[in-house]
């Protein structure tokens, strides 16, 4: 059997792990060959795959992005994208397919697979956000990096006393904001989920001022205060039809400046929340991940995505997992209400 694999949508720690998983036991015990498919969905709308094999996979599992190149391509976006991708796999004598990637990459695996295309689903995404799975690599990472941002803005924010406002990624979740603002100490946590009360929060900020302290601002990126729309720098599309979001760490500082007559500063961490190094959770994830997507492979069963379940790796339909977004739970953000102030 000839297995493809590729990597989808934003580049995310821990990708060459489940890559390097994938190819070392396919090889060693299901004596399967592969090719890897360049920038993801647009490699197979253009032909362009690249040969696969375990000298090719050493040394990438500490290695941050994808040896495969990444894309935020739709093929159902491009003309005859079906029937392109069809004769890519057919051309190169591709059976079967591992696809990686979160919401966007899975929920067009989900249709090729209706479509015929057998393919088994790992999910991607640094925003946890992909449903019917506990955890998603490249998560851990992120908020890690998120932490230790914060961690580091308490003692410039003390220094000057002003507010420091964090963005974070996170479109549709909060998962980033809520635990690395937990766990970094910020006195302020805005997720998508809980449209916000901008006079609340200049309230929190001031209570920290009046008893000297300087505060920590942690917002989600998809966060919106609730008197208006999510804040956007522009109204620019990608393929899959998202609004290219960033802009509500800018306008809640320049908010908090005038409303607390207080200075307040904006860091957005952007990119530098999905690159370099993956923790060691995510390796040790992203290898068990791959070790049963192969496996899914090898039964026969497609059209499944491997998921984290408590300690153990399951099997759920990839229609289940793309049905929704995963959002936090507002009991699970209420319990740190305490802190907030």
């Amino acid at each position: 059997m000839k297995v493809g694999v590729l990597t989808g949508g934003g580049d995310c720690p821990g990708l060459n792990a489940v890559i390097r998983s994938v190819v070392r036991k396919g090889v060693q015990e299901y004596a399967f060959d592969f090719v890897g498919v360049r920038d993801g969905w647009l490699g197979l709308l253009q032909g362009d795959v690249m040969p696969l094999d375990i000298p090719g996979v050493r040394g990438i599992l500490p290695r941050g992005g994808t040896i495969l190149g990444s894309s935020r391509t739709n093929p159902f976006k491009h003309e005859d994208g079906l029937r392109r991708v069809q004769d890519t796999l057919a051309t190169h004598g591709v059976d079967a397919l591992v696809v990686i990637g979160g919401e966007d990459t899975l929920g067009v695996a989900t249709e090729l697979n209706r479509q015929g295309i057998p393919l088994v689903g790992v999910p991607k995404t640094i925003d946890n956000d992909v449903s019917g799975t506990d955890y998603t690599f490249g998560f851990d990472t992120a908020v890690g990096i998120a932490t230790e941002a914060i961690d580091r803005l308490h003692t410039t924010a003390e220094s000057h006393m002003r507010t420091l406002v964090v963005e974070v990624m996170g479109r549709h979740s909060g998962w980033i904001a809520l635990h690395a603002g937990v766990a970094g100490g910020a006195n302020v946590i805005l997720i998508p989920e809980r449209p916000f009360d901008i006079d609340q929060v200049c309230e929190q900020v001031k209570s920290r001022f009046k008893i000297n302290y300087a505060p920590i601002v942690v917002v989600a990126e998809g966060a919106a205060p609730k008197e208006g729309q999510t804040v956007l720098k522009d109204q620019s599309l990608d393929e899959f039809g998202h609004v290219r979001l960033s802009g509500i760490g800018e306008w809640l500082a320049q908010e908090i400046s005038e409303r607390t007559v207080k200075d307040a500063r904006t860091t957005v961490l952007g990119h530098i929340q999905r690159g370099g190094t993956p923790s060691a959770f995510d390796r040790w994830l992203a290898t068990r991940f791959g070790l049963h997507a192969i496996d899914a492979v090898k039964d026969g069963d497609f059209g499944v995505m491997v998921a984290l379940r408590g300690t153990g790796i399951v099997r759920i339909p990839l229609a289940d997992a793309t049905a929704q977004n995963k959002v936090v739970d507002p009991s699970l953000y209420d319990e740190f209400e305490v802190f907030f102030g």
